[in-house]
């Protein structure tokens, strides 16, 4: 018997070759991301290098993705006009540097998802390994589980390989969001395997004492609940997603109350959970310095320059709206609107289409709402995953556009095919 081999074809080798690596980078890229201890971050470095790198073997810029890049450009360049009305610019530049930086990250996003929407499963993976071993972290440190576990805390808050707690706590929303998709839409065997790695970053999320994570995860999961139970007009498949969302629940509710339990916690608990806290009251607390910088605001259209506001009153403005007005002036407040509007719409819009990347896109919106209003009582203009949610919201809105200018392309060769009448 004859044995007949066939040679693979080296193009097809490097293809395969070139996509693994480039998979692996974004991946380490996406993990690196749970790591931001100092500044610059080894995210920041190693995405530096990435996006150059990147940009030389292939990076297109499509027509789908031009409105965030253009929106997200005017608002940086706002920054720029801001900084003109300094008169000592301090650690202006380095800030609107990283604006920029950042930036690009939303832009690779979603040019990347856009070109290669295979991605995203691998994206989601390594946002989902990031917050386990980064909540992992921070759980470990909240009960000081070993000789300088403490590093991974701050004010006797779970804060993982983060600088603050309040970073750390809305980082870890997209993947336990990604879980919870997994588990509602998913076969019910993922309630039994996706549950311990729920459960480690709810914890990490409950342990962060952020009130502000609390609710992104507590909104994001009702919205995400909804948005699974409203596109399906299966009977079954809706009582599915309620037993599943109940059962869910109801587990993670049984282990935060068995933490409760820990002597002094409940306490800690009921002193983070009040809506207004020392710090946002008085002459000059959080709510105070939302009108004053309102008042700045109309003064100065030009703005008053990045982290200047912080120098006046003793703190950040810790609202993003207002920070865009007074950071990155009246043209980036526009820009910034603009893009969140854009945002919000062009996703809606195509959020129930029936798509390869739609449970992706729906799990990403559903946290951007989110921290949207989060962005109303803190600063996120430099959170890394913001920008890393912008990217793939804006992948699957490019996606999108290429679908359909596909289907338009055959609906005319089939026309012309067909015979004259």
């Amino acid at each position: 018997m004859s044995a007949i081999t066939h040679d693979v074809p080296h193009y097809a080798v490097n293809a395969k070759l070139i996509a693994l690596i480039t998979s692996g980078a974004v991946f380490f890229g996406v993990f690196l991301s749970g790591f931001v201890i100092d500044e610059p971050a080894p995210y920041d470095l190693y995405m530096a290098v990435l996006i150059p790198v990147w940009a030389l073997f292939g990076l297109r810029i499509s027509r789908g993705i031009a409105p965030l890049v253009t929106l997200l450009i005017l608002f940086d360049i706002g920054g720029l006009i801001a900084m003109t009305q300094m008169g000592e610019l301090y650690q202006t530049p380095f800030y609107l540097a990283v604006s920029f930086f950042l930036s690009f990250t939303a832009i690779f996003y979603a040019s990347i998802t856009e070109q290669r929407p295979d991605i995203y499963p691998l994206i989601f993976t390594a946002w989902v390994v990031a917050a386990l071993v980064t909540a992992t972290l921070g759980i470990l440190g909240y009960f000081h589980a070993f000789p300088g576990a403490a590093m991974f805390t701050r004010y006797d808050r779970a804060m993982g390989a983060f600088q603050d707690p309040n970073v750390f706590g809305p980082f870890l929303a997209l993947p336990a969001i990604y879980l919870l998709h997994r588990i509602l839409a998913g076969r019910p065997r993922n309630l039994l395997l996706l549950t311990p790695p729920l459960l480690i970053i709810a914890m990490g999320v409950f342990l962060s004492f952020s009130r502000g994570a609390w609710g992104v995860l507590v909104v994001s999961s009702m919205l995400l609940t909804a948005a699974l139970f409203l596109e399906s007009n299966s009977g079954r498949f809706r009582l599915k997603i309620v037993v599943m969302a109940i059962l869910a629940f109801a587990i993670v509710a049984l282990v935060v109350i068995a933490v409760l339990q820990i002597p002094g916690m409940d306490e800690f608990f009921r002193s983070r959970a009040r809506l207004e806290q020392s710090y946002d009251a008085g002459r000059l607390g959080r709510f105070a310095r939302y009108g004053y910088g309102a008042m700045m605001a109309l003064e100065h259209p030009l703005g008053i320059g990045a982290l200047n506001f912080g120098r006046l009153f003793g703190e950040d403005t810790h609202d993003i709206w207002l920070k865009a007005l007074l950071d990155y002036s009246w043209l980036g407040f526009a820009a910034f609107v603009g893009l969140v509007l854009w945002t919000l719409a062009a996703g809606f819009r195509i959020l129930f289409r029936d798509r390869p990347w739609q449970p992706y896109l729906l799990c990403a919106y559903v946290v951007f709402v989110s921290h949207l209003g989060l962005g109303t009582i803190i600063d996120i203009d430099h959170w890394r995953h913001v920008y890393m949610l912008l990217g793939l919201i804006w992948g699957a809105i490019a996606l999108e556009q290429r679908h359909q200018r596909t289907i338009a392309r055959t609906a005319r060769r089939g026309s012309t095919l067909l015979p004259a009448s």
